[in-house]
């Protein structure tokens, strides 16, 4: 009799209107709890967790019941279902791989990530996903068996506003709940976790929606004045350069080598007794390398491209999204490309095996100055020598010679490697390291990848010593962000000798850390350096080193190796950590016991006052420099606003053969300097795909051709002068 009158129930508008909010409501709890974590602490938070998700869902789903006729009233409730329920799909894979949520930048800015995209993101997928889509299969079934039916009857409008009423009363009760728990919850918090704890996913939604809305209108109505703060904060913060190192690298060749998703634990870490990176570990332990022992990673939500965004301008990513997929396309930077360029006479190229659409980058480069951006498309991307983003790293050093031999000295380049990318997949034939033995497959291989990748980084600096590029070079290595997500540091514990039981948002703090080294080939003062710093002080820090002040520039690192070098390292989510402290929200742990400090004393607060002001101001500051779009307000003296227009990322190739061409003599390229020979047979590799890849003279004939049909074109040359050609 009651499943009867159940079957009844929900065989009327309103049954199936209360089964979709029931079901809708019941894998939003059991997602909040199976794969989020929200930090929840005693009864009110949880139940305030418990009812977030209802006043947005009865609202949502409420729509459908002011439309009278049958079909399209059941569509459209079924249709903003299963809009919902892939927001919160999304939401889900996106967690698991950020430890946070998405934002409306993000998803307008998905598509230029998805094209560097392959399978990873199906490998973030779980069984117990299966919660998320399965109510929606039982209901579809319920109307091909019969068991469910349309209700032909109309909601009646007075009782359909009573609804939205209630949904909205519901809405405003909740959102004062959480600002009853947390003070100032929407107008303060940066973090995330907060919102979608006590608001629930669909309003911080809105929530994040109207905060966008705002900044645009905000950019829109920037002006030069906004600079004062900014202008005064960087001036103020500035480090003069250390006089021993000024100048120390000035000259030469600056080689970047962006070390994916490499964590400082792996240098001088054994597993089995086997040394996972033994080269790098040569280098950090050597004398002609400045290393870092006290680093960090400091990106957000746009985590390589964060990184890549610090390193070459000193200004921080984004509170939500990317900086590169969000604003680089529009943004002015002042970067350390541009500024080589003009101060130095810098050539600059970037080598990614990847899509140039990833992260932006081929819009984002051509601002930043680069001269070339060798993409994907400049290599063999058969599907044997790719990885899950895109070119195996052996590879993408050994076929970037043709290009890298080619270009005028000095030249300041980056190669971004991706092998070492979650879920850190690699082929039987490029293994040769033993899997760890953890219940996590991405731990397990996490090694095995950081092997390959020393392996490649080793071939690489071989190449340079043999071919004569290494004694005029310094070779600069970072890690770019965390490896292992601070989800599964639960599971790597037992590797480092620690226990998953006392393990603490401390002990994921220190494991931000990430390898930097500067390698400068002949000096002997170099070794582990203790000083702590972060990826925003490295362009100061690089400029310096090539007799460059970086007074003049908007930057918001120091120099590391300045006496006066800032040592609080300020976390993208207001978070910072000290030579002394490591403080995460309120809570301030002691660095050298990893200990809560529950007692302060009164000097210690003020200066974890001081310290917290200061980082608030200068990630507030960095913001609204990048927000507003201020830089195109300011020009350092001697420098000139970067136009894009001047960079053309096709036939590059052809584009540098023709400046060695044209310079005849005066070309400074390595291929000149040899003789007009290759390097190339300089390059040892045991990569088992070497084979098949692309040979060095590939495509040079067509190259020739472009070459005479230009030169029949043009006698003057004089517009095609190498000084145009490598803007």
């Amino acid at each position: 009799m009651n499943l009867l009158r159940i079957k009844k129930f929900l065989n009327t508008r309103w049954g199936f209107f209360s089964l979709l909010v029931f079901l809708f409501w019941l894998k939003t709890i059991l997602v909040y709890f199976i794969d989020f974590h929200l930090g929840v602490k005693g009864i009110y938070q949880y139940f305030v967790l418990l009812v977030n998700p209802l006043a947005t869902t009865l609202l949502l789903l409420g729509i459908a019941l002011y439309i009278k006729r049958t079909i399209p009233s059941y569509i459209f409730m079924g249709l903003i279902y299963i809009a919902n329920t892939a927001l919160l799909m999304f939401n889900v894979i996106y967690y698991r791989e950020f430890t946070d949520f998405m934002t409306i930048n993000t998803i307008f800015g998905y598509s230029t990530v998805s094209q560097g995209l392959s399978g990873s993101s199906f490998a973030l997928l779980k069984p117990q996903d299966i919660i998320i889509v399965a109510d929606i299969i039982i209901v579809a079934l319920g109307f091909i068996t019969g068991f469910l039916h349309l209700d032909k009857r109309p909601i009646p409008r007075v009782q359909a506003l009573a609804l939205t009423s209630f949904s909205l009363f519901c809405l405003v009760l909740n959102i004062t709940l959480g600002e009853i728990s947390r003070p100032q919850l929407l107008s303060r918090t940066f973090d995330r976790n907060y919102l979608v704890k006590y608001l629930g996913i669909d309003t911080y939604m809105v929530y994040d929606g109207l905060k966008t809305a705002r900044n645009s209108q905000v950019r829109n109505k920037a002006g030069s004045s906004d600079l004062n703060n900014i202008i005064n904060f960087t001036r103020n913060h500035y480090a003069e350069p250390n006089s021993k190192m000024y100048g120390i690298a000035k000259g030469r060749n600056v080689i970047v080598i962006h070390l994916e998703s490499f964590q400082q634990f792996l240098i001088n870490y054994k597993l089995n007794d086997k040394e996972v990176t033994p080269f790098l570990n040569s280098l950090y332990n050597s004398k002609e390398t400045y290393s870092f022992a006290n680093f960090f990673n400091q990106v957000g939500q746009g985590k390589t491209s964060d990184a890549e965004n610090m390193l070459e301008t000193s200004t921080y990513g984004l509170s939500q999204g990317s900086l590169f997929s969000i604003l680089g396309t529009d943004n002015t930077f002042e970067g350390a490309p541009a500024i080589l360029g003009q101060s130095q006479g810098y050539t600059s190229a970037v080598f990614h095996g990847n899509s140039g659409s990833f992260w932006n980058r081929n819009n984002v480069y051509k601002n930043l100055g680069y001269n070339y951006f060798f993409d994907s498309s400049y290599y063999n991307t058969d599907a044997n020598n790719l990885t899950e983003y895109g070119l195996k790293d052996k590879l993408l050093f050994h076929d970037s010679v043709k290009y890298l031999e080619r270009l005028q000295q000095p030249f300041y380049t980056k190669f971004v490697t991706v092998s070492n990318h979650f879920p850190f997949a690699l082929d039987d034939q490029n293994t040769s390291f033993d899997k760890a033995n953890t219940s996590d497959a991405s731990i397990n291989n996490y090694f095995v990848t950081a092997h390959y990748l020393d392996q490649a980084v080793q071939e690489f600096f071989e190449y340079l010593k043999k071919s004569g590029l290494y004694d005029n070079s310094i070779i600069v290595l970072y890690g770019d962000h965390y490896g292992i997500s601070d989800t599964r540091n639960l599971k790597l514990a037992s590797l480092l000798g620690k226990s998953s039981f006392t393990w603490s948002d401390f002990d994921n703090t220190q494991m931000q850390r990430v390898p930097f080294m500067i390698h400068i080939p002949g000096t002997k003062d170099g070794g582990v350096q203790t000083q702590y710093g972060g990826e925003i002080d490295v362009l100061p820090t690089l400029l310096h080193l090539l007799g460059i002040d970086s007074r003049d520039y908007i930057q918001f690192g120091t120099d590391l190796f300045s006496s006066k070098h800032d040592q609080v390292v300020a976390f993208r989510n207001e978070d910072f950590i000290t030579p002394k402290y490591t403080v995460i929200g309120n809570t301030i742990y002691q660095n050298s016991t990893g200990k809560i400090l529950t007692h302060p004393s009164q000097k210690v607060k003020d200066e974890i006052k001081k310290d917290r002001e200061k980082v608030n101001t200068e990630l507030s500051l960095s913001d609204t420099l990048n927000n507003k779009n201020l830089l195109r307000f300011y020009i350092p003296t001697g420098f000139t606003p970067v136009d894009p227009k001047k960079y053309n990322y096709t036939n590059q190739y052809g584009q540098i053969l023709k400046i060695q061409e044209d310079l005849g003599k005066k070309s400074t390229s390595l291929w000149s300097k040899n003789g007009n020979k290759t390097t190339i047979d300089d390059y040892s590799s045991d990569a088992p795909e070497l084979t098949t890849t692309d040979q060095n003279e590939a495509n040079v004939s067509s190259v020739k051709n472009t070459l005479k049909s230009n030169k029949k074109e043009s006698i003057d040359t004089s517009s095609s002068s190498a000084e145009s050609d490598s803007d």
